[in-house]
């Protein structure tokens, strides 16, 4: 009987809990996938059934978990653990050949190849994942509540139109640029594209800059993106449907950001801000790393890590790195995989993993070198432990720019680096007060919000699950065609009924001064 009644008193606490739904979960693998899992482990806390879609070549998202059931396809996902590796190391050869125009061109060339071709592997997996009409029945047979993915890649978004489920994105970029370019007014006068590594607040020539990058990703969106799936969304979709509908159609997008990371700019009601959403409080460390951490004494500790797809570095680099490191006074831990560096001094360790947000939460940690991805960047900030970068990819460079540009950060160029610049980088940085005080501040700003992110993100997956969607919050401009989302056909309509006034007046005028001449004469 109390047991009859403390149910009662639960349900009525809790009216919105959600009881055992149902989630396809078609996430990316590497680096992204440490973020879904956080956000799958919570779903599973709560009693939601999860199902994750994997391919064979999966190095990161395991067959086997407690946390949820796996839907393996035997079948290349185009994002394996040899392409990219294979990928980065080109890279960073690239940029290693010194700064200048041509090597800029270079790295925007391989990028691009090695996108496409990463999209054509992605394509050929959405097709057969498709095709296999066994597996889509029965996925269509478990009744799944919504699907949840990372829209880096199309495949989730075109498998949840396809099934006619609502789609949530856990979010920052999709396979052709930043998320907010696809559904929200993108004023690219105070919004500085990807790859600019511009702030909010640009010159005449810095807002040209930005303006010839937004035609250049258009331009691969509509010849390059947009096309490798074409035949696909036209043989399960119609005429109706084009790629990048598939995208604005979402229900709700989670995106990993802040607005004490990212610039302000407009967004729209779909839109939940989830930044530093795996972020926690530190636990203690494993007993070999809190020794080795306890020995540093007052100078503290310097963590190094290059994320997921960065564990080794060619070994003249790694040399200096190691030679710089050796000069601290400060303990060293660093996460390399690489062959051991020649000059590695007594005060650094090596690792293959460590647990990076228990040692950013450490307060011995004075400095984190990293790579800056979107997770380290945020659990530095939540930690208030300044950033020493050294970005190489993607979004890297600009994630490091907005910390510099708040004073939380600094940036080091691969192209430039050497011993002594690595070395004057991590002492301006560590005996500067400001970086510190300057990322605290941002930390304080961070946490000082009304809900945890993670609490956030879990209320806004079962409001989706509740209504069977988020239609309301969606809105509808995507279907418009250009000239009606720009009103540029009212403004012409506007400009021609002004021009047939000014001629009915111009000729009005002209009538009477006719009449006027004519009557003028007549009367001489």
């Amino acid at each position: 009987m109390q047991g009859l009644w403390l149910w009662m008193a639960l349900c009525f606490l809790c009216p919105n809990v959600v009881h055992g739904g149902k989630v396809l979960v078609f996430p990316i693998d590497g680096s992204h996938w440490v973020n879904m899992k956080v956000i799958i482990e919570a779903l599973h806390s709560r009693g939601h059934q999860v199902s994750v879609v994997r391919s064979s070549d999966s190095w990161y998202i395991e067959e086997k978990s407690p946390f949820y059931n796996s839907i393996t396809l035997d079948s290349p996902s185009g994002f394996d653990e040899s392409f990219i590796t294979t990928f980065i190391a080109g890279l960073l050869e690239i940029r290693r050949e010194g700064k200048s125009f041509w090597t800029r061109c270079k790295l925007e060339i391989e990028q691009a190849e090695k996108n496409q071709e990463m999209l054509e592997k992605t394509s050929e997996f959405a097709k057969m994942l498709l095709e296999n009409k066994d597996l889509m029945q029965s996925i269509k047979n478990i009744n799944y509540d919504l699907v949840l993915t990372d829209p880096v890649s199309p495949v989730g978004a075109i498998l949840a139109n396809y099934l006619k489920l609502p789609l949530v994105f856990n979010a920052r970029w999709t396979s052709h640029g930043e998320g907010h370019f696809d559904i929200a007014p993108s004023p690219i006068s105070y919004i500085p594209l990807t790859g600019t590594q511009l702030s909010d607040q640009m010159s005449f020539f810095e807002r040209l800059q930005n303006v010839l990058m937004f035609g250049f990703l258009q331009y691969q969106m509509h010849w390059n993106v947009a096309p490798t799936f074409e035949g696909l969304i036209k043989k399960y979709f119609g005429p109706g449907t084009d790629y990048f509908s598939l995208f604005q159609a979402a229900d709700l997008w989670l995106m990993r950001v802040d607005f004490v990371f990212e610039y302000p700019r407009p967004t729209m009601p779909n839109v939940v801000y989830i930044g530093g959403f795996q972020c926690k409080p530190a636990k203690p460390l494993p007993e070999h790393l809190e020794e080795f951490v306890q020995s540093s004494g007052e100078h503290g500790v310097i963590i190094m890590s290059l994320g997921t797809f960065i564990a080794e570095l060619p070994q003249d680099l790694a040399d200096k790195v190691a030679a710089a490191f050796a000069k601290m006074p400060q303990k060293v831990i660093w996460r390399y995989k690489g062959a051991k560096p020649a000059t590695l001094g007594n005060n650094t360790l090596l690792v293959d993993w460590m647990p990076q947000n228990d040692l950013l939460g450490h307060p011995k940690t004075k400095l984190f070198v990293a790579h800056g991805g979107t997770s380290g960047v945020e659990e530095a900030m939540y930690h208030g432990v300044p950033i020493l970068g050294l970005p190489l990819i993607y979004d890297q460079n600009d994630n490091i720019n907005r910390l510099e540009v708040r004073g939380a950060g600094k940036v080091l160029d691969f192209y430039t680096m050497t011993e002594e610049i690595f070395f004057q980088g991590i002492q301006e940085v560590l005996n500067d007060p400001s970086y510190r005080m300057n990322m605290q501040r941002l930390s304080r700003l961070h946490r000082d919000a009304p809900m945890k992110p993670m609490d956030s993100a879990l209320f806004w997956i079962e409001f989706v699950m509740r209504h069977k969607g988020a239609a309301h919050l969606r809105t509808e401009s995507y279907r418009l065609p250009w000239y009606s989302y720009h009103s540029v056909d009212v403004m012409l309509f506007l400009a021609g009924i002004t021009l047939l006034i000014f001629m009915t007046f111009a000729a009005l005028a002209r009538h009477l001064c006719s009449r006027c001449v004519r009557a003028k004469i007549k009367q001489e």
